[in-house]
């Protein structure tokens, strides 16, 4: 199933209009929305896991994200995301926004959400051509995996710095 995105002008703001994921983007001055979420536990590490071998970047860590559909909010898309890839309900008023910029590369706004969380990685029900492996894993042990190519390439690297810490 193609997925139905909402159209922002470069502003942000919504144009009324909407995009197939497979077409987007139809022009130069079309954004769509999408979310990273970082989960951080009471120890102080984060969450993150393993996109699936059949995906671009196949086999590498990351945060969990994806984009927002049609009509659907920057925070519901967060918890749809995290729930479809990892099996988790967060709580809706466990998080925060912590950034959002425009990336013209991709054609989208990224917002950035940090949410705090505990569970168990035996816990997590891994979504199928998404997602295979996931581990909690301290700020210095993601700073080395970036480092080390072992992370997805982080257009925006700084954001994750500011997150984790400049180690």
């Amino acid at each position: 199933m193609d997925e139905l995105w909402d159209v922002y002008d470069e502003n942000r703001i919504l144009t009324g209009d909407t995009v197939k994921r497979s077409s987007h983007p139809r022009n130069k001055d079309e954004y769509h929305l999408v979310v990273h979420i970082w989960i951080k536990n009471k120890s102080g590490e984060w969450l993150i896991s393993k996109r699936a071998p059949n995906k671009f970047y196949p086999l590498l860590w990351e945060c969990t994200g994806g984009s927002a559909l049609a009509g659907e909010s920057s925070l519901d898309a967060a918890l749809r995301e995290v729930k479809e890839e990892l099996g988790i309900d967060l709580p809706r008023g466990s998080g925060c926004l912590f950034k959002s910029f425009k990336r013209t590369v991709y054609q989208d706004f990224c917002d950035v959400y940090v949410f705090d969380y505990d569970c168990s990685i035996d816990d997590l029900t891994f979504q199928e051509n998404e997602t295979c492996d996931a581990m909690w894993a301290s700020s210095k042990e993601i700073h080395r995996m970036i480092m080390a190519k072992e992370f997805i390439p982080l257009d925006n690297m700084q954001y994750a710095f500011d997150l984790i810490g400049n180690l």
